[in-house]
């Protein structure tokens, strides 16, 4: 007896039934890139996965979003593995994304290159030899008593506050590992790779979903380091390092401590950045807040409006979008939408016109952006400052020197503000900042304007696609940055995330993502949070 699969492309295959999805690639014309997994009836599917009935598949590439992810957690694991057969015993963390790749720390362990050296050898020792990666279905009870043995209690935690009885270990080898995402049935797919020694860790270096083909450059980010290593160890003080320790927060009533610290020290260091404007105030006359999308940017610079008024300031705000130009002047991106994004849909010499003639203390009407009409309109909206009064511009260009063109840079204090969250699931799970962001904007956009969870999976790829080109290049030339993340708000966001995303059906072409996001959530426990003070970031998404 066969089956009949039907893929994407319009063939049709008759199959025995339990043929596992990678045996079928075989049986199929090879892309240029190699598959990394499926949609089998819109649900994601491994190549592990064997199909038992008819099915319409589509497989997905490693120029794909998807495929990437597989790539980077199978490479994880290998790196995982080869630090320990290379320092016996060690505790391997996976941290971050820095300088275009993913940096990690081995606990315990001074690092050199010679040791990064050998680590590496050994990987491609691994990769060479196209080592199986075997997925177990085993119980719960079965996967705690196998990481108990290998002593990870970060996974033991993890596992115990799971609803399900039921999950996938991956076994590499002698070692086993958890991950919430899914991962290459053998190794021999991960030949590009690179190590790079970025002390006191290791930054895993890897081809990207635009040029599967090639590793990028290694760019150091000293500020971004600087950033994810303070909230690092904010995390280790307030002993909230993973998922499974802010779930044994909220279950043991500490968590609304973990709140009020994690509020005071939002409001400190706004005030120390305020302290820092006012120190400089000879070189502040604008303010330049820019950061991807849901950032908290409109929230900060409110916050920081405050601080500086303590301060003695007198601080107006500009909006950027007022400059926008005519809508029919607006630049269109390659599918000839409208591009609202670009620095070019902006009337950049009327803005630096405008902020020349008011540093210097003239008198401005400002237009205001009817976007209805798409067109700009001067109502009467006069600003005139005096000397000491720093002008606040907050939006995505911030950063880029184009917006301000006129303005000497002594005259200008940028600010990066980002949602750099350093709260995994475990020590080898991260959380990517991204998910968390997403997890923002899906909320606030459904709460206050009126764009429901679809709209705002479809129009993700293309908000990325601009913080890549606008933001992201700029982001080490600023004076200061900022993180907005709450170690606790995962707990508060899961509250408003999860019915959005529950309610998207099968059928939608945002389906695997909203799976993807609810499997993520599954790992963290609701919170109300009704000690959240109303000026928080948080409140900005939730209200």
């Amino acid at each position: 007896m066969t089956i009949k699969v039907v893929l994407f492309t319009g063939e049709e295959l008759s199959i025995q039934p339990g043929t596992s999805l990678l045996e079928i690639t075989k049986m199929i014309e090879q892309p240029k890139y190699p598959f990394a997994a499926a949609a089998v009836n819109n649900e994601l599917r491994d190549l592990h996965y064997k199909i038992y009935e008819p099915s319409q598949v589509k497989f997905i590439d490693l120029a794909t979003e998807i495929g990437n992810r597989i790539y980077l957690g199978s490479l994880s694991f290998v790196f995982i593995r080869a630090a320990r057969e290379v320092i016996p015993n060690c505790e391997v963390m996976v941290e971050h994304s820095l300088s275009k790749g993913l940096y990690c720390e081995i606990k315990g362990k001074h690092l050199t290159t010679t040791l990064v050296k050998s680590i590496e050898k050994r990987m491609r020792e691994i990769i060479n030899a196209a080592e199986p990666i075997e997925k177990m279905e085993i119980s719960r009870e079965e996967a705690i008593k196998i990481f108990t043995e290998y002593g990870q209690t970060d996974k033991v935690k993890i596992l115990e506050f799971l609803p399900s009885p039921k999950g996938s270990v991956y076994k590499l080898g002698w070692m086993y590992d958890f991950f919430y995402g899914y991962l290459f049935p053998h190794t021999g797919y991960l030949e590009k790779f690179a190590l790079q020694f970025h002390l006191p860790g290791v930054i895993i270096r890897f081809p990207l979903v635009n040029d599967p083909d090639n590793i990028p450059d290694f760019k150091p980010q000293p500020k971004l380091a600087k950033i994810f290593y303070e909230a690092e160890r904010w995390a280790e003080i307030m002993e909230v390092n993973t998922i499974a320790d802010l779930n044994e927060a909220i279950v043991n009533g500490t968590v609304s401590k973990l709140i009020k610290v994690a509020e005071a020290l939002h409001e400190k260091k706004v005030a120390n950045i305020a302290d820092q404007i006012k120190e400089h105030k000879d070189r502040g006359n604008i303010i330049l807040i820019a950061g991807p999308s849901s950032s908290g940017k409109t929230t900060f610079a409110y916050r920081l409006m405050i601080q500086l008024m303590v301060n003695g300031l007198k601080p107006i705000s500009i909006s950027v979008d007022d400059y926008f130009v005519d809508r029919e002047k607006t630049p269109r991106d390659e599918h000839g939408e409208y591009d609202f994004e670009a620095i070019e849909a902006l009337d950049l010499e009327l803005l630096n016109e405008h902020l020349t003639q008011i540093i210097q203390g003239e008198e401005v009407e400002i237009p205001t952006f009817n976007f209805k009409f798409g067109k700009r309109e001067f109502l009467g909206h006069k600003i005139k400052i005096k000397p000491d009064q720093p002008i606040i511009i907050e939006g995505i260009h911030g950063l880029n020197e184009k917006l301000t063109y006129s303005i000497p840079q002594d005259h200008k204090f940028k600010i990066y503000i980002s949602s750099l969250t350093q709260l995994n699931i475990d020590n080898h799970n991260r959380i990517p900042t991204t998910d968390v962001r997403k997890l923002r904007r899906l909320v606030r956009d459904n709460q206050f304007r009126s764009f429901g969870p679809e709209d705002t999976l479809r129009i993700w790829p293309s908000v990325r696609r601009g913080e890549d080109r606008n933001i992201y290049p700029f982001q080490e030339d600023a004076d200061i940055m900022f993180n907005s993340a709450l170690i606790y708000e995962l707990a508060v966001l899961k509250r408003y995330a999860e019915p959005l995303l529950l309610g998207i059906n099968k059928e939608s072409p945002n389906y695997i993502e909203a799976q993807r996001l609810l499997r993520f959530l599954n790992y963290v426990l609701p919170l109300e949070g009704k000690e959240i003070p109303t000026n928080s970031i948080i409140k900005e998404f939730i209200g």
